[in-house]
């Protein structure tokens, strides 16, 4: 159910200081990836580093859209279906390089002016993912995008890892993840470099890294690398 708190603020400039900082690395990063690098595996099982691009570039039109929509009296939605979001990855992926790059700077362009417009009493809208679908609030599109730019940042294997997280983008992933249950199993998770700890259910063993090594394994990704728990092996994680 969606929170119903009013008129929260707009996201805060912690969060949206990391994004613009995120996005401008993403997009240096594109930006060098030279003709035949398009077309090689990414960090993602069956998508090319084409495909992480192509979706980044759709996401941030879709919450530009979505936030617009808001502005403009006409709720819309952030996909017009999911069928039809993975068709367009598919279909963006194989455009020119040249193309798919000029898009992706585009779409961060509207993405942070769609922001920017948005007046401060407007932030506690809802937002469809798809018609009829999952909903979230247009507050946190902010944080929802920079996961999606260093996340998938990390996935086009361009040499970008988790050890260029910011300690301060790791705590608000790990807070994003504390919102769901990723595991069957109750731990409790301690980052040493913010010196924080996330309980995900109650009790359980306490798994120990950085906020970005845990950030990372809570998404599904890797194996673990860097942390310890003191139950012995790691909880089993589900795929984000």
């Amino acid at each position: 159910m969606a929170d119903e708190t009013p008129h929260e603020p707009p996201p805060g400039p912690t969060e949206t200081e990391i994004l613009h900082e995120a996005t401008q690395r993403l997009v240096r990063d594109v930006d060098a990836l030279d003709g035949t690098a398009w077309s090689e595996p990414s960090g993602l099982p069956g998508w090319t580093r084409a495909h992480v691009v192509a979706h980044l570039t759709l996401n941030a039109e879709g919450l530009a859209a979505a936030l617009s929509g808001i502005v403009q009296g006409e709720p819309t939605p952030m996909y017009s279906s999911s069928e039809a979001r993975d068709s367009d990855i598919e279909e963006l992926a194989t455009v020119e390089p040249t193309e798919l790059r000029t898009r992706l700077l585009g779409a961060t362009t509207a993405f942070a002016d769609a922001v920017a417009a948005m007046p401060d009493d407007a932030w506690d809208a809802s937002i469809e993912r798809t018609p009829g679908g999952r909903t979230f609030h247009a507050r946190s599109t902010a944080g929802m995008r920079l996961r999606e730019v260093e996340i998938h940042h990390v996935d086009l294997a361009v040499g970008y890892t988790t050890k260029d997280w910011e300690p301060a983008f790791g705590a608000l992933l790990l807070d994003a993840m504390g919102k769901r249950h990723p595991a069957a199993e109750p731990f409790r998770a301690h980052a040493t470099d913010v010196d924080r700890t996330w309980a995900f259910g109650d009790g359980g063993p306490t798994v120990t890294g950085t906020a970005g090594d845990l950030g990372w394994w809570l998404t599904g990704r890797g194996n673990g690398e860097g942390l310890t728990c003191n139950g012995g092996e790691l909880p089993g994680i589900e795929a984000w």
